[in-house]
């Protein structure tokens, strides 16, 4: 319990440091009108007050990930626990941020047009691609578990596929809807309810004083397929949204067109994934202990990849009925809400592709039909394999993790070009495209390649990225210093 509660620490003061160091790095300016007052529409650009735009945020970019993530990350040992404040601090919440007011200093761009902006027009209309495809991946992802719990809690005609359709219904609604009919109103107490939960969980680990084992003790990878899941890089990409996701970015912009003033920034955006890093911090934990325990406990079924019942086992046992109430919010409605978000940032970039203004139903509807009929189809086809749903998370992870790359290699480029120092996020853009590139090679639904040779590829993309960012650095300052000669 002790690194629990050093690492919960670490990341509260996190916030207030490093939170500052970088606010103070970007500046803020509570001067400049922000797009919620520029581009009001009454549809997406729409002001509301702080608080409930950060627990709107939290809310967004949380859904499965600090809670699924963190369970299944917490399958690789203490190093999880690491990961989480380390990832999140100078990874994560620097990424959201910046991301985030990126977007605010912007108009309120969605995150491939931000990415582009900095990377050139040829990475910006591939991310637009590749962003779509991740947020119908993750809406997907984020009906399967919810839909597949509803089942197992009601009669035995309302099988899967009724829940899937409901949850899309709901999905339509949503996405369509100006920000503040639904989004504005409930997402707030959804929010509370999932930290409400993470809190409890939190106090009955402190109650059971739970024998956790110490970082300082071992980081030995304790996955039960340790030989073909290495911690690196699988843990890395196992958690997810509790370190880094590279879904925050898609999610940032449509708290960006909410937004009044640049200075609430840090709390939104720094401030929502430092919680989701303490969320994810606590799920590990109680993870941790119940698959240390559980034979005693009766558990051992609850070993597998299913968090969404290993909550449910947590929550009831540990918070009782009012807990399992709790757990029926954080790990179905909170899925389902950042779910629909997600479809409503790929109506946004492709809006924005095409130009199209999204004030009148009819264009919001021509955008979001196709959208949802493929990922009907794609959740219908992972009804009909037994491995379905752990296929599709892990293409949701890989790809998650990947848009974050390509996210802090332009925030690096932005740093560089307007004086700032760099060196904030180039350090995590090479790591986590080293991250990417290994797995890719060496995960199972990847190329499948021995260790050492994914590993040996890794190192190469990651030298290249190295390499390409040097001659892009060379040839700014040499035309720069043309342009001031």
């Amino acid at each position: 319990m002790i690194s629990f509660t050093i690492a919960l620490i670490a990341l509260v003061i996190g916030y207030f440091t490093y939170g500052s160091f970088v606010e103070r790095i970007f500046k803020p300016d509570s001067n400049r009108k922000t797009p919620a007052i520029t581009h009001a529409d009454g549809v997406d650009y729409m002001p509301l007050p702080t608080w409930k735009i950060f627990m709107i945020q939290f809310l967004n970019i949380a859904g499965l990930g600090p809670i699924f993530g963190a369970i299944m990350g917490a399958k690789f040992g203490t190093a999880s626990f690491l990961w989480i404040v380390f990832g999140c601090i100078f990874a994560g919440a620097t990424h959201d941020y910046l991301s985030g007011m990126l977007s605010v200093r912007h108009d309120g761009e969605s995150l491939p047009d931000t990415i582009g902006r900095y990377l050139g027009l040829p990475t910006k209309q591939i991310m637009r691609i590749f962003s779509v495809v991740l947020l119908v991946l993750l809406g997907c992802v984020f009906v399967a578990g919810p839909a597949k719990l509803l089942a197992g809690l009601t009669p035995s005609g309302f099988g899967d596929f009724f829940w899937i359709i409901v949850v899309f219904i709901y999905y339509i609604v949503a996405t369509l809807l100006p920000v503040d009919k639904i989004i504005g109103k409930i997402y707030p107490l959804f929010a509370a309810a999932l930290i409400f939960m993470a809190i409890g969980i939190m106090v009955m680990l402190y109650y059971y004083h739970p024998a956790l084992p110490e970082v300082w003790d071992t980081l030995k990878n304790t996955h039960p397929d340790a030989e073909h899941m290495p911690i690196f890089p699988m843990m890395f990409v196992s958690i997810a949204c509790g370190a880094i996701s590279g879904f925050h970015g898609t999610q940032s912009p449509l708290m960006a067109r909410c937004m009044t003033n640049e200075k609430h920034g840090r709390p939104i955006f720094y401030g929502a994934m430092i919680t989701e890093g303490i969320v994810a911090l606590i799920w590990a934990a109680a993870a941790t202990y119940f698959f240390k325990n559980g034979d005693a406990l009766g558990t051992a079924g609850y070993h597998e990849d299913q968090a969404a019942v290993v909550v449910k086992f947590m929550t009831e046992h540990w918070l009782g009925t009012f807990g399992s109430a709790l757990a029926i919010l954080g790990v179905i409605a909170a899925p389902i809400t950042s779910g629909d978000t997600a479809f409503r940032s790929a109506r946004l970039i492709v809006a924005d592709f095409l130009k199209m203004p999204q004030k009148k139903i009819t264009n919001r509807l021509i955008i979001s039909v196709p959208m949802f009929a493929i990922g009907v189809a794609i959740l219908m086809w992972s009804l009909t394999d037994a491995n379905g749903f752990s296929i599709i998370w892990r293409y949701f992870s890989w790809s998650n993790q990947t848009l974050s790359v390509f996210t802090l290699w332009a925030c690096t480029v932005f740093l560089h070009q307007t004086g700032k120092p760099w060196m904030l996020t180039i350090i995590p853009a090479l790591f986590m495209t080293s991250v990417c590139s290994t797995y890719i090679c060496v995960a199972p639904e990847g190329f499948q390649m021995s260790q050492p040779l994914s590993y040996s590829i890794g190192g190469v993309a990651t030298l290249i990225s190295l390499i390409a960012f040097i001659l892009y650095y060379r040839r700014f300052e040499k035309n720069k210093k043309s342009v001031v000669s």
